[in-house]
């Protein structure tokens, strides 16, 4: 097998230190090569020294295994000087029985010599800081639903049915239990509704539950505050990105927030990804390939980017429930057939294709209509609609309209 870095280092990293393989010709045997391992600590001066060490010995290539975060202070203090590659545990797996900090080292070296892995999309210092707000703000929008399902559990002790009507709880905390003068804070359409709100709203809150619950709103309160300030400060970083934040705001189902999430993950930069395939591929939005004596076995969804799985369903979701649009129709068509899970991931991937076209070719959305399918093939949608109807018992003649025949 070609070589095609004869100096290259493997860097196996834990949390407390790092084992260092430099995979170099040997001086004694012409044409087989020499290992030496080293043991360097993860603080920012033993990272330097590392450093030090391959520049000394002449490496052209050292080869990282992403390992939870403890790869980010080697991978950025090593690229400076050296040509630095990550790349996924899952394709480097070293043989099964014979797995040590060390022969990891040693067989990352080894496959980055023969060029055998694919280097990870690590981005850009500004887009590292745009992912950071944006999946900061992600992580305290879940902590803030989730307070509001505490809050729905705690009032369920009282007896208190809030997960059925809205009111406002602030009442309850203050001293209030007449479930009449509850029932009359409702505002707008569920004035409507004071009578079952009179009735839903009879329970047993104590001062215990007072407690809890202005605990769970304050909390709330500091999570919204914090969301405010990421959102400007997301709203600040996201300049260099204003033309592709527009495009994308124009795909059904997409709002400010998920396309910001997009930026964020992507880098709004499509060169890097060859097709948008690859960009499926990236997402985790296709299906493996697991083929095997000429039958396809089980295929799910590979592991992708979980941040932007979850904007991508964000927005498919969305997007199927907007009328009278291309995504809409293809979410239709395939629940019926594939079920509604199988049809979301389906209208992931139209998405994903689709940011892909857009943010490289510069263009808006192209909506194709709801009737798209039953435009491609009209005569199929007609037989579809004759057999539904003759499956419901009736018979079904069919006269054109004047001037479509």
């Amino acid at each position: 097998m070609d070589v095609l870095h004869e100096r290259c280092a493997g860097v196996d990293i834990s949390k407390r230190d790092a084992k260092a393989c430099v995979r170099t010709p040997s001086t004694k045997r012409r044409g087989s090569f020499a290992t030496e391992t080293t043991t360097w600590g993860s603080t920012t001066n033993a990272v330097l020294a590392l450093r030090d060490h391959l520049l000394a010995a002449e490496v052209t290539l050292v080869v990282i295994e992403a390992t939870s975060d403890y790869w980010k202070p080697f991978y950025y203090l090593l690229a400076e000087d050296l040509n630095v590659i990550l790349v996924n545990a899952r394709q480097v797996k070293n043989l099964p029985g014979r797995k040590t900090d060390v022969s990891d080292a040693a067989w990352l070296a080894q496959l980055g010599a023969h060029g055998l892995v694919r280097p990870s999309f690590v981005p850009p210092q500004p887009v590292r800081e745009l992912r950071d707000l944006t999946r900061t703000r992600t992580q305290m929008t879940r902590e803030r639903g989730q307070i509001v399902q505490r809050l729905e559990k705690l009032l369920e002790d009282t007896g208190i049915k809030l997960a059925a009507v809205a009111s406002d709880i602030m009442a309850l905390i203050s001293g209030e239990r007449d479930p009449q003068v509850l029932a009359d804070l409702a505002k707008r359409r569920l004035r409507n509704k004071i009578p079952e709100l009179t009735e839903a709203l009879t329970g047993r809150f104590r001062a215990h539950h007072a407690f809890l619950t202005r605990l769970h709103l304050d909390h709330y309160d500091q999570l919204t505050e914090a969301i405010g300030q990421l959102d400007a400060r997301i709203e600040e970083a996201m300049t260099p990105f204003r033309p592709a934040l527009d495009l994308l705001d124009t795909i059904p189902g997409i709002n400010r927030a998920v396309a910001e999430v997009i930026i964020a993950e992507t880098g709004g930069d499509m060169n890097r990804f060859a097709s948008a395939k690859h960009l499926a591929s990236w997402a985790g939005v296709c299906p493996g390939h697991h083929e095997s004596a000429g039958r396809t076995k089980n295929a799910k969804v590979r592991p992708g980017n979980p941040y932007l799985k979850g904007a991508l369903g964000l927005a498919a979701f969305g997007a199927a429930r907007t009328k009278d649009t291309y995504l809409q129709a293809r979410y239709k068509r395939l629940t019926a057939r594939r079920g509604p899970l199988k049809a979301l991931v389906a209208v992931e991937h139209s998405i994903i294709t689709a940011i892909w076209h857009m943010l490289t070719d510069n263009v808006p959305y192209h909506e194709l209509g709801g009737t798209y399918f039953t435009q491609r093939d009209p005569e199929r949608a007609t037989r579809r609609a004759i057999n539904a109807l003759n499956q419901l018992g009736y018979t079904v003649t069919l006269n054109p309209l004047e001037g479509t025949a």
